[in-house]
């Protein structure tokens, strides 16, 4: 049963048996803080999925193209709960950023294990924690050094959530995270973050964003204001290109902390703030083909329309493109093409959309290959799933060809328009046995 809520009570009941959700809004209608403590008042467990989007409309980015090109997805995040306590939350970009200036300051940042080969990551929808995990296991970090990091991981993701004020959510009823590492009482955490909350509002317009950067603009003057230590352990971020966030990870410190050690330098123009160009680290996780091999790409859907269209537009780009229309023989199909990047839609027979990118994802040969999902109309619901079961990001359908190239090359990079002719005694075969379309010829031009 789904419960949808708003601020002055319940609205209405609709059966949503395929998701098991518990509850879906919007957040102009329920707060976040509103949505926490019902879950901890029922003691629930199970994931919160929360996507922000712009404050024109009630509606998610995402919906059908409408000429507009857009390569991105809105910020998401998933929140894990058990029995009514918070277990673990975080973005759903499936970046280690995170983790890797929380490892930092204990000086392994560059010990992070291969997501690829290591099995414990595979269990979680997080990669995140997953990894955390992993350093566990392999002994990199200690247990308190884990809850440390993941302490400062939750605390931080409340933050940015409790000061979401546009966006939609659901949550999901599941079985809890497991193993946990540690699990934090909502209503404390809450009242804490609140606080720093509405402390940093208090600093504008001083400083306006966590993502800001440091530029320090008069060095001599900083250095008479603060000590030798201080100085020195500063001085190396203030290079416009380290925001406050990630120097309050470096330092262990609250973002709050951080924020307001900085204000005197500010107002005394010893330091200017800067939103720093978006670093090599922030591109999207991508598995580019190598010099000798063309960019391949497999598109899985019971529809030989889309099949055909997508096929003629990446083959007239210089990919290597391939479509299937069973998922059942698809699965099997995909481990000896060893594509790039997977387009998968929903609603398929025998075995749907979700299905198969869960069973992908369980395979090593596939954590970090992308997958991105073909949504239809009702986009919402699906990119819940779609995100839980680890797609990379989505599709709506309809979508044009500039749309679709310009989502494949974010992932694999550009095609090459003079590349070799396929070996179609290779293509013949594989059609032969899993009964798929790979002939240009019978594509319209």
């Amino acid at each position: 049963m789904l419960i949808k809520l708003t601020r002055y009570g319940l609205v209405s009941q609709v059966p949503f048996p395929s998701l098991g959700c518990l509850m879906q809004g919007y957040l102009s209608e329920i707060d976040i803080r509103s949505i926490l403590q019902l879950i901890e008042l029922g003691q629930r467990t199970g994931e919160l999925y929360l996507e922000s989007y712009g404050s024109g409309s009630n509606q998610p980015l995402g919906q059908p193209f409408d000429g507009a090109l857009t390569t991105s997805a809105p910020p998401s995040w998933l929140v894990f709960l058990a029995n009514g306590q918070l277990v673990y939350a975080g973005a759903t970009d499936n970046k280690l950023d995170r983790l890797r200036d929380h490892l930092h300051r204990y000086g392994i940042d560059q010990s992070l294990p291969d997501p690829s080969t290591t099995a414990a990551i595979a269990a979680f929808n997080s990669l995140e924690y997953g990894t955390l995990w992993a350093l566990l296991e392999k002994h990199l970090i200690t247990p308190d050094q884990g809850r440390t990091i993941l302490g400062h991981m939750v605390h931080e993701t409340l933050f940015d959530l409790l000061s979401l004020h546009h966006g939609a959510f659901v949550f999901q009823l599941s079985s809890a995270l497991s193993p946990q590492l540690m699990t934090h009482t909502i209503s404390d955490l809450m009242a804490g973050i609140t606080q720093q909350i509405q402390t940093w509002h208090q600093l504008h317009p001083h400083l306006q964003s966590p993502d800001q950067c440091p530029v320090l603009l008069d060095p001599d003057a900083f250095r008479a204001s603060v000590s030798s230590q201080v100085y020195q352990r500063m001085v190396t971020w203030m290079d416009g290109k380290t925001s406050i966030r990630r120097i309050a990870r470096y330092l262990n410190r609250d973002l709050l902390s951080v924020a307001r050690s900085l204000v005197p330098a500010i107002q005394q123009g010893q330091i200017s703030l800067i939103y720093s160009p978006t670093e090599a680290s922030s591109a999207p996780s991508t598995q580019r083909p190598g010099p000798d091999r063309l960019p391949r790409i497999v598109c899985v859907d019971d529809s030989a329309t889309v099949r055909q269209a997508v096929e003629r537009v990446l083959d007239g780009q210089g990919y290597e493109a391939t479509s299937i229309g069973n998922p059942l023989k698809a699965l099997g199909l995909l481990f000896q093409l060893q594509p790039n990047l997977i387009l998968c839609d929903i609603t398929m027979p025998e075995l749907d959309g979700y299905e198969l990118c869960a069973m992908l994802r369980h395979s090593s040969a596939f954590r970090q290959t992308p997958i991105v999902m073909l949504t239809g109309k009702d986009g919402f619901l699906d990119r819940v799933k779609a995100r839980m079961v680890g797609a990379t990001d989505y599709l709506t359908k309809p979508f044009g060809p500039d749309e679709l190239l310009a989502l494949v090359e974010k992932y694999v990079g550009p095609g090459d328009l003079n590349r070799p002719c396929p070996d179609m005694l290779l293509a013949e075969a594989i059609e032969d046995e899993f009964d798929i379309d790979f002939s240009q010829a019978s594509l319209p031009r």
